[in-house]
């Protein structure tokens, strides 16, 4: 009997203990989350000025060969969010973003409060990740951007059918890694914003970037279906890498 009535003592000294601390923990989660809101960056995907459309439309290249597009797919990542002062927000994460996987071409992201004036990302991934073994979420092998352990992820795959094509089908097919020298294949895309855009504290904003197909075909080296109709190792690799680098630019920011 004295025992109990013993702990109930002691229970009654710890509950005003346990409660100080839970408001103090209160408190810290209060004072030290950081303000800020939510960007959406979302991939819209043209050939030239017309939206994508998989297997149905079809388009010209930059040579005049009519082709129709079944696959686009590709990874971004190391997103850098520059500030008009100078400072960086920056996401070490990657990001699979899939023509066939409307949910993949939207990425949230939670930024500071402030004003912004552009964007970096890398198209592709780097030679850490690359050599860093099985992995989850967006780098997991299942996803079909693997080759092997020794050769790495496929950056890009860009797929389709051309009666230009000098492959089996008339297909073209394009799937685009590397990142040892002299066969490194990944590209750093820097855009700024026409208007620098502002923050605000549990704010939302829609940031909308234009990946052109078209690009990854003609610029700066014009791709012949009827000579290069296949790129699925090393060999021509860096021409279609030079060529992604730049189909991506700033549609709007609202």
């Amino acid at each position: 009997m004295v025992k109990n009535q013993t702990s109930k003592i002691e229970l009654k000294k710890l509950i005003p203990i346990v409660f100080s601390m839970a408001t103090l923990w209160v408190a810290m989660s209060f004072t030290t989350r950081p303000s800020g809101g939510k960007l959406t960056v979302v991939f819209d995907h043209y050939v030239g000025d017309q939206l994508l459309q998989l297997d149905t439309a079809t388009y010209t290249n930059a040579l005049g060969q009519p082709f129709t597009i079944t696959k686009f797919k590709y990874y971004i990542g190391n997103i850098r969010l520059r500030k008009a002062g100078g400072d960086v927000v920056a996401f070490d994460d990657y990001h699979l973003i899939d023509e066939e996987e409307a949910p993949s071409k939207k990425i949230s992201l939670d930024i500071p409060a402030g004003e912004y004036n552009g964007i970096d990302l890398i198209v592709g991934v780097d030679s850490l990740h690359n050599c860093s073994g099985a992995q989850s979420g967006a780098l997991d092998p299942v996803n079909a951007m693997f080759w092997a352990w020794n050769t790495g992820y496929i950056f890009l795959k860009l797929e389709g059918k051309s009666p230009a094509s000098s492959s089996p089908g008339h297909v073209f097919e394009y799937h685009i890694g590397g990142y040892k020298q002299p066969a490194n294949c990944i590209r750093h895309v820097s855009l700024s914003f026409a208007q620098p855009f502002t923050m605000e504290n549990a704010g939302s904003k829609e940031l909308h970037l234009k990946a052109d197909a078209a690009e990854i075909l003609k610029t700066p080296k014009a791709i012949d279906f009827s000579t290069l109709s296949s790129v699925t190792d090393f060999h021509n690799a860096t021409t279609i890498a030079d060529n992604y680098m730049d189909m991506f630019s700033v549609l709007s920011v609202k």
